[in-house]
């Protein structure tokens, strides 16, 4: 999904740029043959990725996928790490995919209503900045937030992400 999402962010900026003709390299085998139509769609998770950036490359002239075997490309492990840390020059956030998958069993938390005003990530943020938790955090809710915490980190002030070599 990551490798998804980070050719989603990258060619969303190629249409937004006005840009006609894209080759897109990737070492990623799953994601080039996929989206050329090799291969066949076996985690029902993928596929609304698979069908946004789809529905992206109708917007060029011309887009090649072609994939480069890793070991000949530590760039694009660079480029995907740097992706994850790029803002979009029209919006200081990237649009998220909201994908539901309702034949499975799954565990999540789902924050409703921010009660305080500020953004899901203002608690983390915090606790790395300056080691706070909220006023009315409970122990368990100072748990959750440092193992959030682990996580993300501060770059040029910005909470990002890190990226874990199972996020490839």
């Amino acid at each position: 999904m990551a490798e998804y999402e980070a050719c989603i962010f990258g060619v969303t900026l190629a249409v937004d740029m006005g840009i006609q003709e894209v080759l897109v390299l990737g070492d990623l085998d799953l994601l080039v043959h996929q989206i050329q139509g090799e291969w066949k769609m076996r985690d029902l998770k993928l596929i609304p990725y698979r069908q946004c950036l789809h529905d992206l490359c109708q917007r060029f002239r011309s887009i090649e996928f072609r994939h480069i075997p890793r070991f000949h490309n530590e760039v694009v492990d660079s480029l995907s790490i740097l992706t994850s840390m790029l803002h979009h020059p029209d919006k200081p956030y990237v649009d998220p995919l909201h994908i539901q998958v309702h034949d499975q069993h799954v565990y999540y938390n789902v924050i409703e209503e921010e009660l305080d005003g500020e953004p899901w990530f203002h608690d983390i943020g915090e606790y790395i900045r300056m080691g706070l938790y909220p006023i009315q955090a409970n122990g368990d809710q100072k748990r959750i937030i440092r193992c959030l915490a682990s996580g993300f980190f501060y770059s040029g002030g910005v909470l990002t992400k890190e990226l874990q070599i199972s996020d490839y």
